[in-house]
């Protein structure tokens, strides 16, 4: 694969930052394409924003906590893949690595976890309570 040529032009060029977010829409859509986990805590991600809606609860947390966790298994796809690239054989540091990223994104969500239950469990309780009453 030919690498792409140097950029050229100005830090504020339109066509430069056009061109970057189009490779940076390529390593999403790879990941979406290759990353069980990526896709798995997207479609959650998105159950939670239309519990959101549905609730009626600011959506901000949840937001946040999907930029958080999308970003961090899309940073450990890049250090599994350079990983990899780098030795295919067993490396205590790249197995430090691949491990470090990993547990960054399970980090991320078990928190992530606790926001919903902070953010839905509120809302949660008061519907059961007036569906019981």
């Amino acid at each position: 694969m030919k690498p792409p040529p140097a950029s050229s032009g100005s830090a504020r060029s339109l066509r430069r930052w056009l061109r970057s977010a189009g490779f940076a829409w390529t390593g999403v859509r790879h990941a979406w394409a290759t990353q069980a986990n990526f896709r798995i805590e997207a479609v959650l991600g998105t159950v939670a924003l239309l519990l959101c809606w549905a609730l009626r609860v600011s959506p901000a947390p949840v937001l946040l906590c999907c930029a958080l966790v999308l970003g961090l298994e899309l940073i450990n796809t890049a250090v599994e893949a350079l990983s990899d690239h780098v030795s295919a054989e067993w490396q205590p540091q790249i197995k430090v690595a691949k491990d470090a990223a990993a547990g960054a994104v399970l980090i991320a969500s078990a928190l992530s976890l606790l926001v919903g239950l902070s953010v839905f469990g509120p809302p949660l309780w008061r519907l059961m309570l007036s569906l019981l009453h």
